[in-house]
């Protein structure tokens, strides 16, 4: 979808990090905007001295999905970049973390991502134009460290959603397009999920929570880049409508390793985060 200027965007996890980055860099390439976010204040931050729509939106309620879908096509007849971005992290030993910790991740960041695929592609397959989808994965939805399985688990699960529904765009001679973008190590506050984290879905919490949350909190802020530059990364892509897009440029090494330990049958390394973008 090379042209932005004149098009309808929508942003899920709006309110802080790469969605924040993706509402102003849509607004500066001229596209009309609809971010949400589960977070009012700071999705108010977001929006601010822009003319981009705020909904208040918790994307793992696929009735709150529908309404941020009909508030789109109610304010614009149309979506034609769609950004299922809203994610949460939640980390710790796999067989510790409670069914909880479990529903809520794949609450957000499977489900989500369904939701908003659910709600926004038929109407984009109906008004007819060309479109394109940008689900946010992450490098640990290609690659696996220790310590991260529920973060892990549906970040390769919304890769897949992703792979899945272009096969299936493609297969069907429908003009939308599809990315996977698969961030490394970015300044956000994923480490402070818990936050929004409801509380229907009490966190478990433990010495390995604390010690996990705490590298990545120092990962993120010390080593991550600039969520600007990860917008501008979805912003090329878009345009030149590619399907998977990294933020971290050594990752087509990692991939090669990763895909060579399986090959050979074994466990594959442990994924690096850090390494620069």
């Amino acid at each position: 979808m090379e042209e932005l200027t004149g098009r309808v965007a929508v942003v899920t996890g709006a309110g802080s990090g790469i969605g924040r980055a993706l509402v102003r860099r849509f607004v500066d390439e001229g596209l009309s905007v609809v971010a949400g976010d589960v977070e009012l204040a700071a999705l108010d931050e977001t929006v601010a001295g822009t003319a981009a729509v705020p909904v208040v939106c918790d994307v793992s309620d696929p009735d709150a999905v529908e309404a941020l879908a009909n508030t789109t096509y109610e304010h614009f007849g149309a979506a034609h970049l769609v950004c299922a971005n809203a994610g949460v992290f939640q980390g710790g030993v796999s067989w510790e973390r409670s069914l909880e910790d479990w529903q809520w991740v794949l609450g957000v960041n499977l489900w989500g991502v369904i939701h908003t695929v659910k709600a926004f592609v038929p109407r984009m397959i109906e008004v007819g134009d060309e479109g394109h989808v940008v689900v946010t994965s992450s490098m640990a939805g290609l690659a696996c460290a220790a310590f991260s399985g529920p973060y892990q688990t549906s970040k390769f699960a919304a890769y897949a959603v992703a792979e899945s529904l272009a096969h299936d765009l493609r297969a069907s001679g429908i003009p939308i397009g599809v990315s996977a973008l698969c961030p490394g190590a970015v300044n956000t506050r994923i480490a402070e999920s818990g936050r929004n984290r409801p509380d229907t879905l009490p966190a478990k919490g433990g010495e390995d929570v604390d010690f996990v949350e705490g590298a990545l909190a120092d990962m993120t802020s010390l080593q991550g880049v600039d969520p600007s530059e990860v917008a501008a990364r979805v912003v090329t892509a878009v345009q030149a409508g590619e399907f998977l897009i990294p933020t971290n440029d050594a990752y087509a090494d990692q991939l090669r390793v990763h895909t060579d330990a399986q090959i050979r049958r074994e466990l594959p390394p442990m994924a690096d985060f850090t390494q620069p973008g």
